[in-house]
């Protein structure tokens, strides 16, 4: 029985981020710290969101949705990860992998298309400011992230159908702390072709179109910026884009780093440590972006807690 893969015997044995046993316990206990963290900031986000009728416009509304999805991105790997270090079992099995696989895509892309989509509040409040409420309408805010998942969610589905028809052999080795498409890609036994081809669409779809769209929002609004006579106006503009940069600069250059790295040297350590940066790092500082750069999100905050903390 040398290779399988419609079974649920078999198992792919994920290599982890270091194979030292005295390092175990150090990245459990980090790893556990990020993950508690990045959960409870999102969270936190998105109730004192909901909580402050003066926080529901169309940019906190996005923003309720990106900690939501930020969630969910790092809860598809770090589980996974502080189950095997702690039980010392790197094991993961076929549908497990490939359950991963899809959800990691999907919220990966969803975290993409919404920066995308908050570029956009941000193109129309700046650029069309009298026009605004009428364009960003509660509507057309929520048929924006709808279709956001229409488009993911079947496009992430085909990905995981056709990885399906893969064939890998018994024991092979992924050398990552969890399933991510081109690394299994890599460790596959039959022709991975099609499912390359498809991985390149997929990343222009993902990637270099809501790129595309950020550049060509923030280029609308530098150019708009440029025109405003007043610097206090200027000063005002940008600051409510300030956070939403900030995030787009740390989501794309870390994602970045992850493909560079995985490009330009056949050793995975590089793309391991620049994933971390992506998949936890990243979920982990938005609220603090956001809350920070952010007086009515931390005035937001404050009541939440001192509500919270009320007897």
């Amino acid at each position: 029985m040398g290779k399988e893969n419609h079974t649920d015997v078999l198992q792919f044995l994920l290599l982890g981020l270091s194979g030292d046993p005295k390092l175990q316990p150090i990245l459990f206990g980090i790893f556990l710290f990020m993950y508690l963290v990045t959960v409870l900031g999102n969270l936190l986000i998105i109730l004192a969101v909901s909580s402050d009728s003066h926080l529901h416009t169309p940019m906190y509304f996005f923003l309720t949705n990106l900690s939501f999805v930020d969630i969910c991105f790092t809860s598809t790997t770090i589980p996974k990860m502080l189950v095997s270090i702690q039980t010392k079992n790197r094991n993961i099995t076929y549908i497990q992998c490939l359950t991963q696989v899809y959800f990691f895509m999907v919220f990966a892309g969803m975290d993409n298309f919404l920066l995308t989509v908050m570029a956009f509040d941000r193109f129309v409040a700046i650029c069309h400011p009298l026009n605004y409420t009428v364009i960003m309408n509660p509507h057309f805010c929520g048929f924006l992230v709808l279709m956001c998942w229409i488009i993911i969610l079947p496009v992430s589905m085909l990905h995981s159908l056709l990885m399906k028809q893969l064939t890998f052999s018994m024991g092979t080795e992924i050398p990552h702390f969890f399933c991510e498409l081109a690394q299994v890609l890599r460790v596959a036994s039959s022709d991975t072709l099609i499912n390359n081809i498809l991985l390149y669409i997929g990343t222009a779809l993902f990637c270099v179109f809501p790129v595309t769209g950020i550049i060509f929002s923030y280029s609308h609004i530098v150019s708009a910026l440029l025109k405003m006579s007043s610097a206090i106006s200027k000063s005002k503009a940008f600051s409510t884009c300030g956070s939403h940069l900030c995030v787009v600069c740390l989501f794309y250059g870390t994602a970045l780093g992850v493909y560079l790295s995985s490009a330009g040297t056949h050793s995975s350590q590089g793309s391991i440590v620049a994933s971390v940066m992506y998949t936890v790092v990243t979920p982990m500082l938005n609220p603090f972006i956001y809350s920070l750069r952010n007086k009515d999100v931390m005035g937001a905050l404050v009541r939440l807690l001192r509500a919270g903390s009320c007897p």
